[in-house]
């Protein structure tokens, strides 16, 4: 690979630019693909927390779970869970508690295979130990900068 500059003009390069480039090119390729299979990336977020759990979780533990993903806000996360009831991928029942439907399940199979090819080709050519560094960089100028972050 070709890096932008050379290795004394790179290390005083702004890492808010390149963690916000990083940021721009992984979110607008991974919700490009969840589009090509007709869903949004918090849809996809929900329906993982459902498919996924090991308990039934309700609307609000997964509401409030996702809220602060990129931002998306509580009322943004409320909005996707009618969305993907209403497309009959998850039910609600009269204590608010969610479960994956067989269309769901069906669905959500195929988004996750979409996601593994995603995380296979943004980790081609990276190895588990420069990842594991780069997560521990990036977590150390959350810190440093008084940020706040957490990812379940």
């Amino acid at each position: 690979m070709e890096y932008s500059h050379n290795d004394a003009e790179l290390i005083k390069q702004p890492i808010g630019y390149w963690s916000w480039a990083a940021f721009n090119a992984v979110v607008t390729r991974t919700r490009g693909a969840l589009a090509g299979i007709g869903t949004t990336q918090p849809q996809w977020w929900v329906l993982a927390q459902v498919a996924r759990a090991d308990t039934v979780k309700s609307r609000e533990e997964v509401a409030h779970l996702l809220e602060n993903y990129l931002d998306t806000g509580p009322e943004a996360m409320e909005l996707e869970i009618d969305r993907i009831i209403a497309q009959g991928w998850i039910n609600e029942d009269s204590e608010g508690r969610l479960s994956i439907t067989a269309e769901g399940r069906a669905f959500y199979d195929k988004a996750a295979a979409l996601q593994e090819e995603l995380w296979a080709e943004r980790h081609a050519g990276i190895s588990d130990e420069e990842y594991l560094t780069t997560l521990k960089v990036l977590q150390r100028f959350v810190h440093n900068t008084g940020g706040r972050a957490w990812h379940h």
